[in-house]
């Protein structure tokens, strides 16, 4: 897995040693000598991950690491903080600093490359989100929310196979707020991470022998509802192996017995907070994407959507078009004023989608217009669904601000079989409305063979 790592410290053989073991490993290396000279690369190098000293002159690297995560351009890059500092308390403060993981000097190659593979995996799947969202963001959709710096509420469940370190970790825990079951029952554990209601998962690696606990691991990864859960490993440290392997099947993250409390408090922090972003970038995407295809007036699905809709009926199989006008739609706007053409429409849109199946799709075509789709159905059946949407439109007047206004709507009729085009469907439809407004309006009129053969000109 090929990657940019920043390389952070101002000690020059260390630089060179961490960079020649990483080009070795067909990583890109990029190296700083002093904080602010990895800020500045950091923002125009953009690195993948940062190997980031903490003992360095001036700018230390827990400073560093808080200016990289207050920095929206760089705070979702992962930062591993090497240190020789033993004292729990500096992993403490680095995992608040924002730092993902920590490293002891004399740096061990599988444990960096281990942990390298972990957090790449993990960055990978964000920047996608990140991406996608930004696409969209550019389109002028979805506004990002705000980042929630609480855990309160968040659902952590703890699987080990002693009873007394689940109801102490617990403890721990709900000192965040956070809601915490624990079991040491794989399979109840499993079944219940499964519901996918969970933000974390804390799983000992003692629990039923290493081999069966890297079993769970790695089934966390492979389904769907537990895909993303972030995965905490709780080890002996004798254990490093099965630790390394863990991260290779997909942990996000582990702890050592004795389990420090504040260091497993800042590292479920992390880890929570982190899936939480990429919930929201999900959330932020799929609302784009809704965006994208709603008419923002009406609420129904808009022009762009119904033709791909339509598109693909036709490759399947046949589809019905209903194309309705709001009758004199301009002397509502000339004589009320647009505010009252606006509810109309949204009155308009409402009963319509009021009279029709789930499976039907009813979109605003344009101005005052709208299309109904409807998959394969019989002629005659189309014509009623046209007669039942006419009704509903004229048989109560609206209420647009106070003023009772009656409105009717005419509506053509066209249904074709597979291979048609959505253009030549629309277009018989389009006739058979304009016949319906010749006719008196406030009607329903079907596709004639003459409509046809003008849609095919």
């Amino acid at each position: 897995m090929t990657a940019r790592v920043l390389v952070v410290d101002d000690i020059n053989a260390n630089l060179r040693l961490l960079e020649a073991k990483l080009n070795a490993e067909y990583y890109e290396v990029a190296t700083a000598p002093s904080g602010g000279e990895a800020l500045a690369l950091a923002s125009s190098w953009s690195p993948d991950v940062i190997l980031l000293d903490v003992m360095m002159p001036g700018m230390d690297g827990y400073e560093v690491c808080r200016r990289l995560k207050a920095n929206p351009a760089t705070a979702h890059i992962p930062v591993v903080m090497i240190t020789a500092l033993v004292d729990p308390a500096e992993r403490v403060r680095g995992l608040e600093a924002g730092a993902d993981d920590f490293l002891s000097k004399p740096v061990d190659d599988a444990t960096l490359f281990a942990r390298l593979r972990a957090l790449l995996r993990m960055k990978q799947v964000l920047d996608a989100w990140r991406l996608r969202t930004e696409t969209a963001r550019g389109l002028g959709f979805a506004e990002p929310q705000g980042p929630n710096e609480s855990i309160a509420g968040a659902r952590a469940l703890i699987l080990t196979e002693d009873r007394n370190e689940g109801e102490a970790l617990l403890r721990v825990l709900t000192a965040d707020g956070l809601d915490v079951l624990v079991t040491s029952d794989p399979a109840d554990g499993m079944a219940r991470l499964h519901e996918g209601t969970f933000d974390l998962a804390i799983l000992s690696l003692s629990l039923g022998g290493e081999a069966e606990a890297l079993r769970l691991a790695s089934r966390l990864r492979a389904q769907a509802s537990t895909r993303d859960l972030p995965v905490v490993l709780l080890a002996d440290p004798s254990q490093k192996q099965a630790v390394l392997r863990g991260f290779d099947l997909g942990a996000n993250d582990n702890v050592l017995r004795p389990v420090d409390a504040n260091e497993l408090r800042a590292r479920a922090r992390n880890q929570i907070r982190r899936r939480r972003y990429q919930e929201r970038l999900r959330s932020d995407l799929d609302r784009s994407l809704e965006m994208a295809v709603t008419d923002s007036l009406t609420g129904l699905r808009n022009r762009r959507y119904v033709e791909r809709h339509l598109e693909g009926l036709l490759r399947s199989g046949g589809a019905g078009v209903l194309l309705m006008d709001v009758d004199r739609f301009k002397r509502v706007n000339d004589g009320y004023g647009h505010a009252a053409g606006d509810t109309v429409l949204q009155e308009v849109a409402r009963r319509l989608a009021a009279q029709l199946r789930a499976v039907d799709v009813v979109a605003r075509w344009g101005g005052e217009e709208f299309l109904v789709v409807l998959a394969s159905p019989p002629e005659e059946d189309s014509a009623l669904v046209g007669e039942r949407l006419r009704a509903a439109i004229a048989q109560t007047p609206m209420d647009a601000g106070g003023i009772s206004l009656p409105i009717t709507i005419s509506v053509g009729v066209a249904i074709t079989g597979p291979g048609a085009t959505p253009d030549a469907l629309i277009a018989a439809a389009d006739a058979a409305l304009y016949r319906a407004k010749e006719n008196g309006r406030n009607r329903v009129e079907t596709a004639l063979p003459q409509d046809w053969a003008a849609a095919a000109t």
